[in-house]
């Protein structure tokens, strides 16, 4: 079998008939259960109809994912985290402290949609919050929510020897935190500056952006003796697109717009 079909159900339970009705059509294998009532491999023998899947799936909330057979298991994995790994943006989070969430959120689902350009958005926004408290780190801190299944994705790309990092356009006050709270080996994102006291409304440079973030996937690679076929990326928005499209596994979680 060449290839294998994954089905994903975003609500379980994941229907019996559904799935049968899957493999038929595509000329699977018996299924494979990956987690009971959510989730099973189906291994089929050529790259399944997308459309054909797509159009039996209607009205299901199933995904459906189709992946060579050979080189399946992934050696490095590389996670946005603000919308990805995090189930909020922090820096809209912060800037609730400074009474600006709503403009600044604003100016993020611009950037995440690809409108705008993310160095410039970035500093933008940060220049908004030129004087606020660094008080207002840890309190934004306290509302941080890990996505459900973040830490379990971490932990099983680990426990199978791969290596994890979790790059990041937000901050690097985050990172270090979010990086230990799931379990990430690294972590690279961007650096707020202060007086001691208070943001001064500017971020450090280079500003780790959309190339950025490719480069990473690039020098991880790299440093472990790894294919770019053998890593797996996952992000949100338009500065994730770069490290998606390059990797050999690209996900598109609750992807913008």
């Amino acid at each position: 079998m060449s290839h294998l079909l994954t089905l994903v159900a975003a609500v379980p339970p994941l229907s019996a008939a559904l799935i049968e009705d899957v493999r038929r059509l595509v000329n699977g294998a018996a299924p494979d259960i990956l987690s009971p009532d959510e989730a099973v491999d189906i291994a089929v023998p050529a790259r399944p109809d997308m459309t054909a899947v797509g159009a039996a799936l209607e009205g299901a909330a199933v995904d459906a994912i189709a992946t060579p057979a050979e080189g399946r298991r992934k050696r490095l994995l590389l996670a946005d985290m603000d919308s990805t790994i995090l189930t909020g943006e922090t820096l809209d989070e912060l800037a609730d402290f400074a009474g600006l969430k709503q403009e600044i959120a604003a100016i993020t689902r611009r950037s995440m949609n690809g409108e705008i350009d993310f160095a410039e958005a970035l500093r933008r926004r940060v220049a908004m919050l030129r004087g606020l408290s660094l008080d207002a780190l840890e309190r934004t801190w306290g509302r941080v929510r890990l996505t459900p299944g973040a830490r379990e994705l971490v932990a099983t790309m680990r426990a199978n020897g791969a290596v994890t990092a979790l790059v990041s356009g937000g901050f690097t006050y985050f990172t270090e935190r979010v990086a230990a709270l799931a379990g990430f080996d690294a972590h690279f994102a961007n650096r707020l500056l202060d007086d001691g006291e208070a943001l001064t409304g500017e971020v450090g440079e280079p500003i780790l952006d959309r190339d950025a973030k490719l480069g990473a996937l690039r020098a991880l690679a790299r440093e472990h003796g790894l294919d770019l076929s053998q890593t797996l990326a996952v992000g949100d928005g338009a500065n994730d697109l770069g490290m998606l499209h390059e990797a050999g596994l690209g996900v598109a979680f609750h992807a913008k717009p």
